[in-house]
């Protein structure tokens, strides 16, 4: 399934969705290497998050590196002044391949508005940081022993589609299934994304990252969701004019 549309216009414009999507086609466009060569494993090792990296707090070295293996040593790291706290922000806007991106930026462009227009746009920010970073310990967590660097901004983005299952389950998602184009609840495209993580057999994808962000997402909105829904209710509420309620044409 890809989803195409939501059927659930918003009346403001979704500046921080529409900053982030620029931000990581920028990024993968203009400052990552793409050359499959060794300037991009390069580039990789020494901006993005490696999950030997956050649990020993030193960066992974030569050996570690080339035997694809995480273990405590002294000798130096690639890159000895590597920040690994600023890697965890950085890796949320690092992507593998085209592909990678425009489908983050896709996800991110349909779910987002609406989560952005709920939250606003200051707390919206907020949650998608959060919800990569956690993604991003989710895999640091369950696999500890990496030395593969972990980019994407799958975690954040699964965040807020966790937001908008539960802010609006009922809207529809129309989605192209096969060939056909098909309005999907959304409760249940996003319990059949949620529930595709844990049948990935690709080992170059990190589910857990996006399983952590989703539950965050679900977690965080399901607190905070009765003054969302009045937030809303404010937004999209008949204007009134001198005093008056009245609806626009």
């Amino acid at each position: 399934m890809i989803p195409i549309r939501d059927l659930n216009p918003t009346k403001t414009f979704p500046i921080v969705t529409a900053v982030l999507i620029i931000i990581n086609l920028g990024v993968f466009a203009f400052v990552q290497p793409r050359d499959s060569g060794q300037a991009d494993s390069e580039f990789l090792y020494k901006y993005a998050t490696i999950a030997c990296e956050v649990v020993s707090g030193e960066p992974v070295s030569h050996e570690e590196v080339n035997n694809n293996t995480c273990s405590k040593q002294s000798e130096r790291g690639v890159f000895a002044d590597k920040s690994i706290i600023a890697s965890i922000f950085a890796s949320m806007f690092l992507h593998a391949s085209w592909l990678h991106v425009i489908f983050n930026v896709w996800f991110l462009w349909i779910f987002g508005n609406n989560v952005e227009e709920a939250y606003g746009s200051v707390r919206y920010l907020i949650g998608y940081l959060i919800a990569g970073i956690i993604a991003t310990l989710g895999f640091v967590a369950t696999n500890a022993a990496s030395v593969i660097p972990l980019v994407g901004a799958s975690g954040a983005v699964a965040g807020v589609l966790g937001a908008y299952l539960v802010l609006f389950p009922k809207h529809k998602i129309t989605s192209l299934v096969f060939v056909f184009f098909v309005p999907i609840p959304a409760f249940i495209f996003l319990a059949l994304w949620f529930a595709g993580q844990f049948g990935q057999q690709d080992p170059g994808i990190a589910w857990q990252a996006h399983v952590a962000g989703f539950l965050v997402g679900v977690l965080a909105t399901a607190i905070a969701r009765p003054s969302l829904m009045r937030r809303l209710a404010r937004i999209h509420s008949p204007r009134e004019v001198f005093g008056f309620p009245s609806q626009v044409r």
